[in-house]
């Protein structure tokens, strides 16, 4: 069982733009605000600008589902068939991350809270 969609994060080429525009489509400040991430928190939404994304295989926004037990989802996504883009990593604040890619090219992402 998952806590479902909270977390989608967009590729972008140009964070400094790609930040203007979330800021007035969301009329929100970022609440992280790094050279390798911008993230918006809008109505229980988590928005995520990643410079990076394209580098690590994003061809567009990857929904974050978020689980309970990221160690035990992710192997279960790779026996089902699923191909793997990232293997769990902690981006800070005890939140870990993974993603993958299914039979049909499309992302998905997992993510994890302390």
């Amino acid at each position: 069982m998952t806590a479902g969609l909270r977390t989608i994060v967009y590729p972008v080429k140009d964070l400094d733009r790609a930040k203007a525009l979330f800021s007035a489509l969301l009329e929100v400040e970022p609440y992280a605000d790094e050279p390798y991430y911008v993230g918006f928190k809008d109505s229980g939404q988590d928005v995520g600008l990643d410079p990076n994304g394209h580098a690590k295989g994003m061809t567009g926004p990857v929904p974050y589902w978020h689980v309970a037990d990221i160690r035990e989802r992710l192997p279960a996504l790779l026996a089902a068939g699923a191909e793997l883009l990232q293997d769990v990593q902690d981006v800070g604040g005890g939140r870990r991350i993974a993603s993958v890619k299914d039979a049909d090219g499309n992302l998905v992402g997992l993510v994890q809270d302390a």
